[in-house]
C-alpha cells in the first residue's frame, strides 16, 4: 500500500485509516473477532489506526492497545478528547483540567508511552482556543503526544486556532478530521482549502455516509436495520425531506457505480482518496467482511468524466442538512444565542 504524507509533518500514512468506533459495545463487543480485523488490516499495509476515548467509554481504546502490543512501533496511533466520559460536568470538553486528566487515561488504556496524533474531537464555543491548546502544547513537550489535531472543526476556527497558535507561541493543529463523502461535500467549499493553505493533513471520517453508500439503501427496499440509524434518526429517517433527497442521490450513485463496473464501497472511498487535500479515508469496519470490502478502494482509479458524473448528481461544497455535517453550529442549535432577552 502505498503512503502519503499527513500534511507537513513529514510523517508518512497509509491511505486508509482504520478507525476503531465500532469496536467495543459500540458495534463489535467480541474483543478476539476486534483484534483479529485490526491485525488483518495491518497486515494488509494499514500503518493508521484512529480512535477515541468516547468510543464506547473507553473500551475502544482499550481493544486498540491490546492488538498493537508489539507492533506499536510500526503504527501510527491517533485518538480523541472532548466527548462526555462520566457523569461529572468536568469529565467533557476542552479544558485544561479535562485534557490533561483524559490524555492520561488514554494512555493507560492504548498501553503506549505517547499518542502520535491528539484531537480534539470537537470545537467547544465556551473554551478559549488558548486553554486549549497550552494544554495540548505542554503534552507535546512532555513528549506524550507528537502532533496535535482538530476534528469536525467550523473553517473559521481552524484559521482562529491557527492565529491563536502563532501568536502564544503554541503548538498548531496539524490535521484536521472533518465529514466527507459523495453525499457529504460541504467541506469542499472551505475546509479542505484552508487545511491545503495551513499545510494540514486531513483525515476524512465517513467516507461511506454513515452506511448510505454501502450498497445497503436503495430505492424501493426497507431501509435496513442499523443502530447508528436508531442513534441519529435526523440523519436516516425517510420522512424527512433532505434524507428522501439523499436517498434519490445514493440510488443514482449506485447506477454509476454498477454503470462503472464497481462496488459503491469502492467507488465513494476512492471518491474521498482523489481529493488533493485529503492524506487518508477513515474506514470504521465492525466486521472482517466488511473490512475486506474496503481494502481494495486504494488501487481504483476514477477519471475526470466519472467525477463529473458525481458531481452532477451531488453538487460539489454541499450536504444535506446539518445533521450530516456533524456538528451544528451553536447559533443554530441553541436559540437563545439568537433572541434578545
Amino acid at each position: 500500500m502505498e503512503h502519503r504524507s499527513l500534511g507537513r509533518t513529514g510523517v508518512s500514512v497509509s491511505p486508509l485509516c482504520l478507525g476503531a468506533m465500532m469496536f467495543g459495545a459500540w458495534g463489535n463487543p467480541d474483543h478476539d473477532d476486534s483484534i483479529r480485523i485490526i491485525h488483518r488490516a495491518l497486515d494488509a499495509g494499514v500503518n493508521f489506526v484512529d480512535t477515541a476515548d468516547v468510543y464506547a467509554r473507553g473500551e475502544s481504546e482499550e481493544i486498540v492497545g491490546k492488538a498493537l502490543e508489539g507492533r506499536r512501533e510500526r503504527v501510527v496511533l491517533a485518538t480523541k478528547v472532548h466527548g462526555t466520559m462520566g457523569d461529572d460536568p468536568n469529565e467533557r470538553g476542552n479544558s485544561r483540567r479535562w485534557i490533561v486528566r483524559e490524555c492520561e487515561a488514554s494512555l493507560r488504556r492504548l498501553r503506549t508511552d505517547w499518542i502520535d496524533l491528539y484531537q480534539i474531537h470537537r470545537w467547544d464555543h465556551e473554551t478559549d482556543h488558548d486553554e486549549t491548546l497550552g494544554a495540548l502544547t505542554d503534552l507535546v513537550r512532555a513528549g506524550k503526544v507528537r502532533y496535535i489535531g482538530s476534528s469536525t472543526y467550523p473553517p473559521s476556527e481552524i484559521v482562529a486556532a491557527q492565529w491563536v497558535a502563532e501568536r502564544r507561541g503554541r503548538e498548531r493543529f496539524m490535521c484536521e478530521q472533518p465529514p466527507y463523502s459523495m453525499l457529504v461535500r460541504g467541506v469542499e467549499a472551505e475546509v479542505l482549502p484552508l487545511c491545503r493553505q495551513y499545510g494540514m493533513g486531513v483525515i476524512s471520517w465517513g467516507p461511506l455516509g454513515g452506511g448510505w453508500l454501502t450498497g445497503r439503501w436503495r430505492k424501493g427496499q426497507e431501509p435496513p436495520a442499523s443502530t447508528r440509524a436508531e442513534r441519529l434518526p435526523h440523519r436516516y429517517d425517510l420522512s424527512l425531506p433532505a434524507n428522501q433527497r439523499k436517498l434519490e442521490a445514493t440510488e443514482a450513485l449506485a447506477q454509476l457505480a454498477e454503470e462503472a463496473g464497481m462496488s459503491l464501497i469502492h467507488l465513494a472511498i476512492a471518491f474521498v482518496l482523489h481529493h488533493p487535500a485529503v492524506s487518508a479515508a477513515i474506514i470504521g469496519p465492525r466486521t472482517m467482511e466488511q473490512l475486506e470490502s474496503q481494502l481494495g478502494a486504494v488501487d481504483v482509479q476514477l477519471d475526470p468524466a466519472l467525477l463529473d458524473r458525481i458531481d452532477e448528481i451531488v453538487a460539489p461544497g454541499t450536504n444535506f442538512s446539518f445533521a450530516d455535517a456533524g456538528w451544528t453550529p451553536p447559533a443554530v442549535e441553541d436559540a437563545a444565542l439568537r433572541r434578545r432577552g
